[in-house]
C-alpha cells in the first residue's frame, strides 16, 4: 500500500471541508470528525447548531463498552429537570437510516459482502447500497460516528453521539442514523477505561471523561485547524490501494486472501504539505 501512496499525486488527495469537520477536544488531545451531510442532512444540521451553541462543552463521555462503542452527551439528559437545553436545535428529527442511491458517486468494492448487495465508498465514507431498492447507507465500521437513539426510530437528535471502537457492528446498519466518522485521534477514544455498568456506562460521575469543547473547524482560526488531507476514494489510485490490500504480495504472505472486507479498507490521512 505504501508504494501506492508514494506514487500518488496531489489530485489523489482532498482537504477536509471546515464546514463539515468537528474538533472534539479532550484533555488527552483532539479528535477530528468528518460529518456526512449527504447521508444525514437534518442530523448534521442539528449537530452544527448544537456545536455552535456550545451544547457539548463541559459535558462528558459517559460510556465505553468493550469491543463496541464510546458515547458522549448529557449524562442528565433523561431527567427533564436537569437536562441541558438544546436551544435552537430541533427536538424532533426523522430517522435518516438510508437515502436514495441515485446521484451518489459510489466506488464499489469487488468482493461480496454479507450485509448488503454492494459495498464501497462515497466521498471517503464506507457505504453500502441495494441497487434493486435504489437505496444507500453508511456502514458501521471502526471510527463511524452515529446518533444515539431510544426505541423509536425517530428518537435521535444528534445530542447523544457514539463512535465505533470495536469490531464493526454491521447489524446496526439501517437501524440508526450515522452522521460521520473519525479521521484522526481515535487513540483518544479507543483507550478509554471500559465502563463497569450495563452497556459499558460509567456508574460514577468521577469515571466520566470531560469534554473540553466541540467546535466546527470553520469557527476555529485557520492557524489552529488540523491541516489534513484524505485519500480520495473516487480515483484510480484508490483502486490500486484496494488491490494492494486484497492480494498482499510481500514475502511474508504465503496465501494472499483475494478478498477484502469493507471495514478493512483503510482511507489514508496525512498532514497537508506546507509551501
Amino acid at each position: 500500500m505504501q508504494d501506492v501512496l508514494n506514487a500518488s499525486t496531489p489530485a489523489d488527495w482532498r482537504a477536509l471541508d471546515p464546514g463539515n469537520t468537528l474538533y472534539l477536544e479532550l484533555d488527552s488531545g483532539r479528535v477530528v470528525i468528518e460529518l456526512a451531510p449527504a447521508f444525514a442532512p437534518q442530523h448534521v444540521a442539528n449537530i452544527r447548531t448544537l456545536v455552535r451553541a456550545g451544547y457539548f462543552d463541559g459535558l462528558t463521555i459517559n460510556r465505553s463498552q468493550d469491543n463496541f462503542v464510546v458515547q458522549w452527551g448529557d449524562a442528565e439528559g433523561e431527567d427533564p429537570a436537569k437536562a441541558r437545553p438544546m436551544g435552537e436545535a430541533k427536538a424532533k428529527l426523522p430517522a435518516e437510516f438510508t437515502r436514495p442511491s441515485e446521484g451518489l458517486d459510489f466506488t464499489t468494492l469487488p468482493d461480496a459482502d454479507g450485509w448488503a448487495p454492494e459495498v464501497g465508498f462515497v466521498q471517503g465514507f464506507p457505504a453500502a447500497r441495494d441497487p434493486k431498492a435504489g437505496m444507500a447507507w453508511l456502514a458501521h465500521c471502526y471510527a463511524t460516528v452515529g446518533a444515539g437513539r431510544a426505541t423509536a426510530a425517530d428518537s435521535s437528535t444528534g445530542n447523544q453521539l457514539y463512535v465505533v471502537t470495536g469490531q464493526s457492528p454491521r447489524q446496526l446498519d439501517r437501524n440508526i442514523t450515522t452522521v460521520g466518522r473519525v479521521v484522526q485521534g481515535m487513540e483518544h477514544l479507543s483507550v478509554l477505561p471500559r465502563g463497569t455498568g450495563p452497556l459499558g456506562f460509567y456508574e460514577k460521575p468521577e469515571q466520566r471523561v470531560a469534554i473540553r469543547s466541540i467546535r466546527l473547524a470553520a469557527d476555529v482560526p485557520e492557524a489552529e485547524r488540523a491541516q489534513l488531507e484524505l485519500f480520495r476514494t473516487d480515483r484510480p489510485a484508490f483502486a490500486d490501494l484496494v488491490e494492494s490490500r486484497r492480494n498482499r504480495r510481500d514475502d511474508w504472505y504465503v496465501h494472499p486472501a483475494g478478498h477484502i472486507d469493507l471495514c478493512n479498507v483503510p482511507v489514508p490521512v496525512r498532514v497537508a504539505a506546507t509551501e
